[in-house]
């Protein structure tokens, strides 16, 4: 596969035309009219070329859950949503909390060469929350794991939080924390309000994901930590960030797309035909009310919440396809991100094209560490760039999923926009919107580690 692409005519996130030149896992040269001598030509006419997108929360599920994905399944899928990275979250079995696993999974992404995986690494044993993991082990591991979480999972025991921001404060990591107060959402099953009520399903309250994050972002302040918030999700969560960062308390927040444009009135169905209880919309935290996205798009607007992050949690049918309260939580959402950003926050005025590179590209690889990703399309920077037609519109479909498993909110939705290309260290791992072989992408990701080395 030729590591030589001439992207003719592309429009980049600032309105700018311009040819990109790729070559040898580099952005070679950008410009008016680029002379690129042999070439695979790409025409991006109408096209947007910007850079890989990073996701800071994907649960790609090996070792222990290849029934729902695998690492080559779920890179898969986020090559085709345009991500060039993904980090890798530890709620694996085993659990990601030692050298090894972690070493396995990273070694398996690249392996698998579409895109680069970063593992989380566990903040507690097994997920316990009893006894802190190796930390410290798989901080200097080969995979130099930099972000900890216990995800699925809050660290809800204060002492152990606090240690935890401790030890990783001493190699600059950051702890990425699932706010929810378990005592207060035990048997949860949707948001709490008069929609639970109505439906018969036990609440779970906005304060449990709130009251962690007050209690965190005190405890990061106190120990000089770094704290990363997952899946915000209400409106009182986004003030006690804006309060944290107002008090320059190191602290930043993920949103994600299914919270920026799905309601908890899913879950009671509607007249088009969508029958209630439906468990695609069975999630962590829940789908909350119209005034909580409405404060979650201005925050992202505002820079209160710094990033977009999937969640993405693949489960077979046989988890999902049954009774709401026996149903597991989550949603596929790596093929679907972009659109739904474009649908929820540039379609509405909130963000335009080069506020979406931050939010989906450059800041996620900023907290996550992640090297060589989130860098603007310029000469000399690492190769890692999606092609996106904003004007094309589609029904979201099966066949759109490239991944294992097809939990997704949005089959049968109308979105915009359509990933056309990706590519990573310069060769393709997208073209014409499908998945390139898999045989071809790890052959081309050997060869550039080959360069590289």
């Amino acid at each position: 596969m030729t590591t030589t692409h001439l992207i003719r005519g592309g429009t980049l996130a600032d309105g700018t035309r311009a040819d990109v030149l790729l070559r040898a896992g580099r952005i070679a040269e950008v410009g008016p009219r680029v002379d690129a001598g042999p070439a695979q030509v790409v025409d991006a006419d109408g096209l947007l070329v910007l850079p890989g997108l990073v996701d800071l929360h994907t649960h790609l599920r090996e070792p222990g859950f290849e029934e729902s994905e695998t690492v080559l399944t779920g890179s898969r899928a986020a090559a085709v949503g345009g991500f060039t990275a993904v980090n890798a979250m530890a709620n694996s079995s085993p659990v990601a909390d030692t050298a090894g696993v972690v070493e396995q999974v990273q070694a398996l992404g690249d392996a698998a060469g579409y895109v680069t995986v970063r593992p989380i690494g566990a903040v507690s044993q097994g997920l316990q929350g009893a006894q802190l993991s190796e930390i410290g082990a798989m901080a200097t591991s080969r995979a130099r794991v930099r972000v900890f979480s216990d995800d699925g999972s809050c660290v809800s025991d204060p002492l152990l939080m606090r240690r935890a921001l401790e030890y990783i404060t001493g190699f600059g990591g950051v702890l990425a924390q699932h706010a929810q107060e378990p005592r207060l959402t035990i048997g949860a099953q949707m948001n709490e309000g008069a929609l639970s009520s109505e439906l018969g399903l036990a609440g779970w309250p906005a304060v449990a994901e709130e009251a962690i994050i007050a209690r965190d972002v005190l405890l990061a302040d106190h120990v000089g930590a770094r704290l990363h918030v997952c899946h915000v999700s209400t409106a009182g969560s986004v003030e006690v960030i804006r309060w944290a960062k107002s008090r320059g308390i190191a602290v930043t927040a993920e949103v994600t797309p299914h919270h920026l444009l799905l309601t908890e009135d899913l879950i009671a169905g509607g007249p088009d035909g969508v029958d209630g209880y439906d468990a695609r919309y069975k999630v962590n935290p829940p789908l909350r009310r119209r005034e909580d996205v409405e404060a979650l798009r201005s925050a992202l607007a505002d820079g209160t919440i710094d990033i977009v992050a999937t969640d993405h949690a693949p489960h077979t049918d046989e988890a999902k396809c049954c009774e709401w309260p026996a149903a597991a939580n989550g949603m596929v959402g790596l093929e679907s991100a972009l659109s739904v950003v474009h649908e929820s926050v540039v379609a509405t005025g909130g963000l335009d094209w080069a506020d979406v590179t931050r939010v989906l590209s450059s800041a996620p690889a900023r907290i996550g560490q992640v090297a060589g990703q989130g860098q603007a399309i310029t000469a000399g920077a690492p190769a890692e760039v999606l092609l996106y037609d904003p004007a094309a519109s589609r029904t979201f479909q099966r066949q759109d999923l490239a991944g294992q498993s097809t939990n997704s909110p949005y089959l049968g939705m109308r979105l915009p926009g359509r990933v056309v290309a990706t590519f990573h260290h310069g060769y393709a791992t997208v073209l014409d919107g499908r998945a390139v072989d898999a045989e071809r992408v790890a052959a081309a990701a050997r060869a550039a580690t080959a360069v590289s080395a």
